[in-house]
């Protein structure tokens, strides 16, 4: 599956954002979508994720401000992100996961939150 995020940009602290991820491939319905981040001189880190019957953990960082969803008929993955902090501040990356293991990654999209 290949995997394009969309919808990062520049907002201020309080804002909030959406991003998406669309897929393509088959059996979209089938696989655990996730999004990740990675700061500037950081290690990439999990955000969120959705599984294929609906399960939706997330970072504690997140929990409570985030929301990850899917639209299946549209092949497509969303990050609902409100009260932005500046330590939001990444790029967030699509993942997709069938047997275990995150091996189709999108180009990533930027988030910057000013303070």
């Amino acid at each position: 599956v290949q995997l394009v995020e969309s919808g990062g940009g520049l907002v201020q602290a309080g804002d909030s954002l959406r991003l998406s991820c669309a897929a393509s491939g088959r059996a979209f319905s089938s696989y655990h979508m996730a999004w990740f981040r990675q700061a500037p001189g950081k290690e990439r880190e999990f955000v969120a994720a959705i599984t294929s019957n609906g399960g939706t953990p997330y970072a504690d960082s997140v929990k409570g401000r985030f929301t990850i969803s899917r639209d299946n008929a549209k092949n497509t993955v969303y990050l609902q992100m409100n009260s932005l902090k500046a330590e939001d501040t990444a790029v967030y990356y699509c993942a997709a996961s069938k047997y275990g293991q995150y091996s189709s990654w999108g180009q990533g999209t930027q988030v910057t939150v000013s303070s």
